[in-house]
């Protein structure tokens, strides 16, 4: 969490801001459990593995921006986070994931995150050396040159000496030339013949026994060090052979051992989880049939929630500073419905705003990933320069806020629906002589959704 440090909660609703619209009550909460993570990391002595997160649930109904929310806080904290949906998983003994698959599958993400930053790090050295490679295929080794090949008596004539000499030195010119040119892309295209390591365990993964990957394990994992790597030739261009080569000297400059215990330490301390459609899990109390199972996976979730002891394939991991954010519409239910012992371990409940034609019309202009920005990038890329004029924007968000109403209400996602349903046409069309600008105006707003709008069955199917 070193990236966040001077972040204080302040500082990571401003952050939030610049994608999320209104939901001041929600950025506000998950700043300061974002800011405790680090607040704790700062404590000294037993205390600090006392200091347990609030988790968090936020309450609203879908398109409000919870998972934008959680989402764009695990960027802020550079921390392995991963998004379930708790609906998708079943009471232990059933057909289905088990909830500790949550903890195995963040480790993966997090070994691959700091893997991925290992990498950079390596990177340059990896290129040179994968330069050198490249250089030694592109200019095989000759006879009298080679250093490695066994010296005999007649190697310490005077007269071969100096042929070597003279042709180390006319060889070191020639690889000199070459390195200019691989360095100006002038042999990109230029086919070679490499070792390429062989995966012989491919046909073992698809063979692995069931319930194996339930416990982060996979035949290639147990019995892939016990024998040795197979290689073959593979021709290739030059482009791409770097990119091989650089991977592999990659692969052998990171030390993995370090990567796990630095990936499995970052999953216990900074690791967030975002539990979607936790209300789908609440039974409506008959205590029969789907509720016994439902309960079952609340029961499930509760250790893990609590503080458990998860194994994986990188060892023993502990979910006790794990951070959780779970969420729901809680249309039909209440988290109050949640069983107790769950209940408990939420302490902090933040309910989201719906969304009205205010809120939308921010949506379409403010965040940095705004739709109308969006779009207008879009087009620029067929050389078009769109604008919206500010009727039109108020419109489109009049529009979306309507259909909310009619029908489901989706919050902003209704906005994707209604701006493509609204540029079809003119995305159609392009790229297109004579086409260099487009404007959308309130009038052509209302002439293309207005028809559909009028129509409550097409309307249905299209926004």
């Amino acid at each position: 969490m070193n990236n966040n440090k001077s972040l204080t909660p302040k500082q990571i609703v401003k952050q939030l801001d610049k994608y999320i619209v209104s939901q001041g009550k929600a950025k506000r909460a998950v700043a300061i459990a974002l800011r405790n993570r680090w607040r704790r990391q700062q404590v000294e002595g037993e205390l600090k593995d006392e200091i347990l997160p609030n988790n968090i649930i936020m309450i609203g109904p879908t398109g409000v921006g919870k998972t934008e929310i959680a989402r764009r806080l695990a960027g802020l904290a550079n921390a392995p986070f991963i998004k379930v949906e708790a609906s998708k998983f079943t009471e232990v003994g059933y057909v289905g994931r088990d909830v500790e698959s949550i903890i195995r599958d963040l480790v993966d993400i997090a070994v691959s995150k700091v893997k991925a930053d290992a990498a950079i790090d390596i990177q340059p050295s990896a290129e040179a050396t994968a330069e050198e490679k490249l250089l030694d295929l592109l200019l095989p080794f000759s006879g009298l040159d080679d250093e490695d090949s066994p010296p005999t008596l007649a190697d310490n004539t005077p007269a071969v000496i100096h042929a070597r000499k003279e042709l180390r030195q006319k060889r070191e010119r020639s690889r000199q030339k070459i390195r200019e040119k691989l360095r100006s892309g002038k042999l990109e295209d230029k086919m070679v013949e490499l070792d390429v390591s062989e995966d012989h365990f491919s046909m073992m993964q698809i063979f692995s026994p069931v319930g194996m990957e339930e416990m982060g394990l996979n035949i290639q994992d147990i019995f892939g060090g016990m024998m040795p790597k197979k290689r073959k030739k593979r021709k290739t261009t030059v482009a791409e052979a770097r990119t091989l080569l650089t991977q592999e000297e990659i692969s052998k400059l990171i030390d993995m051992d370090k990567v796990i215990a630095e990936a499995v330490d970052r999953t216990e301390n900074l690791g967030i989880v975002f539990l979607d459609e936790i209300d789908k899990i609440v039974g409506d109390g008959g205590g029969s049939g789907p509720d016994v199972s439902r309960e079952g996976v609340q029961r499930d979730i509760l250790p893990v929630v609590e503080g458990t002891s998860v194994v994986t394939k990188y060892g023993i991991v502990k979910t006790d500073h794990v951070l959780f954010v779970a969420a729901g519409a809680f249309h039909a239910n209440k988290p109050s419905d949640l069983i107790p012992e769950l209940q408990g371990r939420f302490p902090i409940r933040v309910e989201l705003e719906a969304l009205g034609v205010k809120e939308f019309v921010r949506i379409l202009t403010e965040p940095k990933n705004a739709l109308v920005k969006q779009y207008t990038e879009l087009l620029k890329s067929e050389g078009v320069a769109l604008r919206f004029t500010k009727d039109s924007i108020k419109e489109i968000a009049v529009i979306a806020d309507r259909v909310n109403r009619r029908m489901e209400n989706i919050g902003a996602r209704r906005l994707h629906t209604v701006i493509t349903t609204l540029l079809e046409d003119l995305l159609f069309m392009l790229p297109k002589k004579g086409i260099g600008e487009a404007e959308i105006d309130r009038k052509q707003v209302k002439e293309t959704l207005e028809k559909i709008l009028e129509d409550e069955d097409l309307s249905r199917y299209i926004l």
